[in-house]
């Protein structure tokens, strides 16, 4: 028999309710939030159509069945599709994501906010779609504010909350932020966004064994797009009216803490505002970012490697407890998820190549026999100062150091590099990266006119879009 309770309803958990009144706030002007907003969304959609090249990725955008769109349907990016919300939110998703090029947040528990963007777009152009009256119009700027927030309860619910210590994947954050966000921009009341969080919360978490040798595999690609449009039919479930369930969290044994947490509370580190935003981190290399510092260091010393890779017989690579236990592999590589979560791969492409790109992932490139002669002669080993300054708030830095011996007992200079080109720290460098990122992976789906006008846009300009224009001059036609 049961354990049954007759304890009255409880008030919504502190959590759920501090999420839902963020939430409901105008977000204040920040200029840096804003613009930094800006690029995360322009390099999420040049993310999404350069993932589309890839046919892993291009087999998964379609309906939920074939035939199955909706007449003034959200169009997916690159694309002629146009879907209901739910299954919008999840295509823009998985594209977003599928490279491992988008923005990311490493804390306690690492993730990439710009996944909320399938819900985000695929909401506010599904809302202006069907108000022609005017009344839930949405602008680019608004978008810029609904990012703000989902980023912000993403990346804070991170700093403090290793979920992956327990098993589980990240994307449970994605969930629970674009959640709350979609409930909003689908005009939910705050009794509403609360209902629809807690649904999020009692959802549990998805495990982490695709993103893991030996099971990793395409999973960890569309993953988030499967955790941004579930945020959306959660939404869509509270508008239409759907219960909540107060102490999703903390109710004893059946909560969220008590099953999956091992009884640990979830609580907000820091008030919700900005942060997260100010202090994203952009991709200028397709490589997990616990590795770009890597990558950076290698190809600093292609020169001096290039022509005698043969001659190389160790390979030292100092860097941070967090990527020894995410990215430290030996032995085979079955897939494209594994190599791009290896960081002795990407650090044999850089020495051999002098680059990382899309491409590197792919069998017919992984096949050279090169990178796994280099792979062999690697060793890896935490290098504890890395760790301390990788969770010290005021630092943040992502450090790896590499130096390579030669047969003949010289070695090459030992390269340290502790911010990546898009950590905060080196924003001006990353800018006109960003923005040749963005030109670059347009041209990749899009006609030159259609490039030429959102590259020549003004911020001004580019803020006073409306959504639905933006999307519809992302598909390739019309």
């Amino acid at each position: 028999m049961g354990i049954e309770s007759a304890q009255q309803r409880p008030e919504f958990d502190p959590l759920i309710t501090a999420i839902a009144d963020y939430v409901v706030q105008d977000q204040p002007a920040n200029s840096t939030a804003y613009d930094t907003a800006r690029w995360c969304l322009k390099d999420s959609l040049g993310c999404a159509l350069l993932a589309l090249r890839n046919p892993d990725c291009a087999k998964m955008i379609s309906p939920v069945v074939p035939g199955a769109e909706l007449i003034n349907g959200t169009p997916i990016p690159g694309t002629s599709y146009k879907l209901d919300p739910v299954m919008a939110a999840f295509n823009i998703g998985a594209m977003i994501r599928w490279l491992d090029y988008n923005d990311t947040w490493l804390a306690c528990e690492w993730g990439h906010p710009s996944d909320n963007l399938g819900a985000i777009l695929a909401c506010a152009d599904y809302m202006s779609r069907s108000h022609q009256d005017q009344t839930r119009q949405f602008s680019v700027r608004d978008v810029l504010q609904a990012m703000i927030k989902a980023y912000e309860i993403q990346g804070v619910l991170a700093l403090d909350h290793a979920f992956n210590k327990v098993g589980l994947d990240h994307v449970l954050l994605v969930r629970i932020a674009s959640t709350a966000v979609a409930t909003e921009l689908l005009g939910g009341s705050r009794g509403q966004i609360c209902n629809a969080i807690s649904n999020a919360w009692v959802d549990g978490g998805a495990l982490r064994t695709y993103r893991h040798a030996p099971n990793t595999g395409t999973r960890k690609s569309w993953a988030a797009g499967d955790a941004t449009s579930r945020g959306v039919r959660l939404a869509l479930l509270a508008r239409a009216g759907e219960m909540g369930y107060p102490s999703a969290l903390s109710a004893k044994t059946w909560g969220f803490s008590d099953v999956l947490f091992g009884g640990n509370p979830i609580r907000l580190s820091r008030p919700l505002g900005s942060y997260v935003m100010e202090n994203i981190l952009f991709k200028l290399m397709p490589a997990e970012f616990h590795a770009q510092t890597a990558a950076e260091a290698a190809i600093r010393l292609h020169q001096a490697v290039r022509d005698r890779l043969d001659q190389v017989s160790l390979i030292q690579i100092e860097t941070q407890e967090s990527a020894i236990r995410i990215i430290n592999k030996t032995g085979p590589l079955y897939n494209r998820a594994d190599r791009d979560h290896c960081l002795q791969y990407i650090v044999a492409v850089a020495l051999i190549h002098g680059m990382v790109r899309p491409e590197c992932y792919d069998s017919a490139f992984a096949s050279d026999p090169t990178i796994d002669l280099l792979r062999g002669k690697m060793q890896v080993c935490e290098e504890p100062r890395f760790s301390r300054d990788y969770l010290d708030p005021e630092k943040r830095s992502i450090a790896n150091a590499i130096q390579i011996t030669f047969a003949d007992g010289t070695r090459t200079e030992r390269i340290e590099v502790h911010y990546p080109i898009g950590h905060r720290q080196r924003r001006a460098e990353a800018i006109p990266l960003l923005s040749k990122k963005f030109s670059d992976n347009l041209a990749t789906r899009l006609p030159e006119s259609k490039r030429q006008w959102l590259t020549q846009l003004s911020d001004i300009e580019f803020d006073a879009l409306a959504v639905s224009q933006l999307l519809d001059h992302l598909q390739p036609e019309g």
